[in-house]
């Protein structure tokens, strides 16, 4: 076998990989619905077998890359336009709990026993069936979970409580590296950044971790440390 070569495609069928994935889309695993996850594999397979395989030529393989690509991002498309599409490819929500009740029809079509409700239940921080509403299995495989109204936390909303806006907070340095475009958006300059570091102390920004920026200008920092993380929350 020559490694140069293995080496060789390897390299380049990541970079063919990298390149499709960014076309198709970001999904996280438990996002993929089951055309998804087929294509993948498939996808998967075919960089494997083309890196390892010397008989099988590179630009073959790198073309059955792309036909499952492009089919991938059709039937994305297709499925935007069309309900039809949709349900067929990537399925429809199905209660397993609704009104309070289980039923028996949607764990036979989930493939499900209690058991396993019980324990998609506990995972989702419900240990008391008797508190659900309606389970819904949702077309990626997840469960979703709504309680009965009475076993809702009571929110602000319904305490009429007035609660200050809290926005997003932002990273003004990551790991001793100064987000410039983040100091922008927040209206200010790396200037006005270091002169706030300054004024608390912080006079080398290579020993701190990081520093985060809340909408009241409040920084939290975090400086770096061989045996603990320091942490620091400024007005």
């Amino acid at each position: 076998m020559n490694y140069l070569e293995v080496l060789g495609r390897g390299l380049l069928s990541i970079i063919v990989l990298f390149l499709i994935t960014k076309i198709m889309g970001r999904k996280q695993i438990g996002q993929l619905n089951l055309f998804d996850y087929i294509i993948g594999i498939t996808i998967g397979s075919l960089a494997a077998e083309m890196t390892l395989n010397q008989d099988v030529k590179f630009f073959e393989g790198v073309f059955s890359i792309i036909i499952y690509g492009v089919s991938s991002i059709f039937i994305s498309f297709l499925t935007m336009k069309s309900i039809l599409a949709r349900r067929f490819f990537t399925g429809s929500p199905f209660f397993l709990i609704q009104n309070g009740e289980i039923l028996m029809k949607g764990l036979k079509r989930a493939k499900m026993d209690v058991n396993d409700l019980l324990q998609e239940a506990r995972n989702n921080g419900y240990f008391d069936l008797s508190e659900v509403e309606y389970a819904l299995m949702e077309a990626n495989g997840r469960i979703s979970f709504l309680l009965k109204s009475k076993y809702n936390p009571a929110t602000p909303s319904d305490m009429k409580l007035k609660v200050p806006f809290k926005g997003l907070t932002s990273s003004l340095l990551i790991d001793g590296n100064i987000m410039e475009e983040n100091i922008k958006m927040i209206g200010h300059d790396k200037k006005w950044f270091l002169k706030r570091l300054e004024n608390e102390g912080y006079h080398d920004i290579e020993h701190l971790l990081l520093v985060l920026c809340d909408t009241n200008e409040k920084l939290t920092i975090y400086s770096k440390n061989e045996q603990e993380i320091k942490h620091t929350s400024l007005e």
